[in-house]
């Protein structure tokens, strides 16, 4: 939105406020609207200047309108992260050489090096002058597949690139902050410390992740099974840890026992809470959190128990003062729905059970909090991760009392380090309760019914979920007959709408060539069923299958079936519909010869077969190339120039995307 308009808004909200403010009572008694409405718009124009003023693309120095190809001058923002092929680097981009001279600029890069011998000597705070040239960050552009490029420019990450040994040169300077600096010295002393007493690689992986939110060193299957099961919050610091810490604090019993050490004791649990929440990386999650139990906390220290809506809405707000983009931020959306339905249906779901024994209580509130907060978080997890778990209930009753038990004994184990014996008996409970915990949500996750995948709804669907689920607690709570009716209604346009898209998806005849880097992958699509044509290493690659294909098929509700009406596939050609298309993976024999063009409607070009575009074009007849994704860009750049000197057109996957065409 331009500036212009937004600053419009502002002033005339003001305004109109001001004007509105010098009125006699009465009339503000009876146009209240007004105030009203004036004050909702001054928020949202405030809003949107906040949107605007932190949106890289407006700012005059930001990088992307200053770079070309140059060399820059970079600082390190973490220490590397060791990734299986390269160390990974969060870096600033702090200058470009312009005009020989070098300019300021804002921004940030992602840097890849590559492995050798030993890892680069670069710390955080260390600053570089890279040579190579670097790429603005892009999407793969395969069908329904996730917007990095959106994500990565949220935080202000445009640029990224592969650099060797001799591309870069380490500068005599620094540039860091002593606070950040202490922070991951911190850190390093925390994971050094479980490395050491925590020996297995998934149990350590874990306990890195479920202390301070370090994740780098997780196996990707088991992160996936603790999502089937609906317990990655697990694993994913959030406010269920601040929690732990929280309730630990307050049974401090010395706090009470003078009252110069009860004045402290706000002060020690808030800056213990932030303390954990900045060396946890202060993700969205648990700083919403922390925001929330400092006004706790304080709340309590001066006698006044706060509005939980009022206290939820507060930290929401300071979070997205801080950055507007967190709105956008998938654990942003579920933290504040998760925390919100808690405190709508938790006490409505308590009431449907009551025992008597103590302990079948707490199991029995523990799932009612399990319970509320799935209510308004289905539509979201449904929206984004086109999966539900069915047995979350199960799992949390086991995870979460035993990530507190675990999250505890980790703490008592930074705090015995000193003493070598306990602690090496702490590491080694530690140890079997994570690798307890690891074989449950295994075991659990390998039940066929354990998740339900590849839902497919739409954002409006979304909407009309929230509208059935406001109606139905509506009508459930004080029995209005229209909240019945209204809910019924929004069903009706639910189930409508996933009907027709059903009978649309039943009638779809398509072929897709998917990017998917150094790997050639097609589906040949009729209704609901598809065959797979490309790289064996596509389908036994569970994590290349989900991230690159899956979503797609999703998209389109197919589902895996070799036989397709009216498809045949021969080798390297496919007739469908009355269309032919043609895949070259190999060269051809020298002397390889037609009496006559062959007819083809797409020629593929795949694993960088040794032949030359005019080559092709005395062999087909075909107006349409497509070169996928597993040929190198020398090669596909010949081939383009081939291809612009005769007037053929082309689509190159790598650049533009998966190619997508109706058959």
């Amino acid at each position: 939105m331009p500036l212009t308009i937004i600053l419009s808004v502002n002033i005339f909200a003001v305004v109109l406020f001001a004007v509105f403010s010098v009125f006699p009572i009465p009339i503000k008694f009876t146009y209240s609207l007004v105030s009203t409405l004036s004050i909702q718009l001054l928020f949202v124009g405030f809003g949107a200047l906040t949107a605007y003023c932190y949106d890289g693309n407006t700012q005059f120095n930001n990088v992307v309108k200053h770079y070309q190809q140059q060399p820059v001058i970079a600082t390190v923002q973490a220490p590397l992260a060791n990734k299986p092929k390269s160390y990974k680097a969060l870096v600033s981009i702090d200058a470009v050489y312009k005009n020989h001279q070098w300019q300021a600029v804002s921004g940030k890069a992602l840097l890849y090096f590559k492995k050798d011998s030993s890892a680069p000597n670069l710390q955080y705070g260390s600053q570089i002058v890279i040579t190579k040239p670097l790429s603005l960050i892009t999407n793969l552009g395969n069908p329904g597949g996730f917007n990095y490029k959106e994500y990565c420019s949220f935080q202000h990450i445009y640029y990224q690139a592969f650099i060797g040994n001799n591309q870069y040169q380490l500068l005599a300077s620094t540039n860091s902050n002593p606070f950040y600096k202490w922070l991951f010295t911190v850190r390093d002393n925390v994971l050094a410390t479980l490395r050491t007493h925590i020996r297995t690689a998934n149990e350590l992986a874990v306990a890195e992740a479920l202390l301070i939110g370090y994740r780098d060193d997780l196996d990707r299957d088991l992160v996936q099974s603790y999502s089937n099961t609906g317990v990655v919050h697990v694993i994913a610091i959030s406010g269920l840890h601040l929690g732990m810490i929280y309730g630990m604090l307050t049974l401090f019993s010395w706090f009470k026992q003078y009252r110069a050490t009860a004045i402290l004791k706000p002060i020690v649990i808030i800056l213990v809470l932030w303390l954990f929440t900045l060396i946890a990386g202060a993700a969205p999650s648990i700083l919403r959190s922390a925001i929330m139990f400092t006004f706790i906390v304080l709340g309590n220290a001066m006698q006044k128990r706060s509005n939980v809506y009022n206290t939820l809405a507060l930290s929401a707000f300071v979070i997205l003062l801080i950055n507007p983009y967190s709105l956008w931020d998938v654990g942003f959306q579920l933290t504040y729905s998760a925390v919100l339905s808690i405190i709508l249906f938790y006490k409505y779901i308590l009431q449907w059970l009551y025992f008597k024994n103590k302990l079948l209580r707490w199991f029995w509130a523990l799932n009612a909090v399990t319970l509320s907060a799935q209510i308004l978080t289905v539509p979201i997890i449904v929206y984004h991760f086109h999966q539900l778990p069915t047995l979350f209930f199960i799992t949390n009753l086991v995870a979460v009392p035993l990530s507190g038990l675990i999250l505890y004994a980790e703490l008592a184990l930074l705090l015995t380090t000193w003493f070598a014996p306990l602690a090496k008996a702490i590491g080694w409970l530690t140890q079997h309760l994570l690798a307890f915990m690891n074989n449950f949500i295994m075991r659990v996750d390998d039940l066929p019914f354990a998740v339900l995948n590849g839902l497919q709804i739409h954002w409006l669907q979304v909407v009309w979920l929230y509208a059935i689920i406001a109606a139905a607690a509506i009508w459930l709570q004080q029995q209005y007959s229209k909240a019945l009716l209204a809910c019924l209604s929004f069903a009706c346009l639910f189930c409508a709408w996933r009907y027709c898209d059903f009978m649309e998806k039943q009638q779809q005849h398509k072929m897709i060539v998917y990017n998917v880097p150094q790997h050639t992958a097609i589906d040949v699509i009729d209704g609901p069923s598809f065959r797979f044509v490309g790289d064996t290493a596509l389908q036994q690659d569970g994590f290349l299958r989900n991230f690159h294909l899956q979503p797609s098929r999703i998209l389109y509700r197919i589902a895996n079936n070799n036989v397709l009406n009216n498809t045949i596939i021969n080798s390297n050609i496919i007739t469908t519909n009355g269309k032919t298309i043609v895949i070259i993976n190999k060269p051809l024999p020298s002397n390889f010869y037609l009496p006559q063009k062959i007819k083809a409607d797409v020629v593929v070009l795949s694993h960088n077969p040794k032949i030359y575009f005019s080559k092709l074009a005395q062999l087909f007849n075909c107006k349409q190339y497509v070169f996928d994704a597993s040929n190198p860009s020398w090669k596909i750049n010949y081939w383009k120039k081939d291809a612009d000197s005769l007037g053929v057109s082309y689509h190159v996957v790598a650049e533009k995307g998966a190619f997508e065409m109706d058959l």
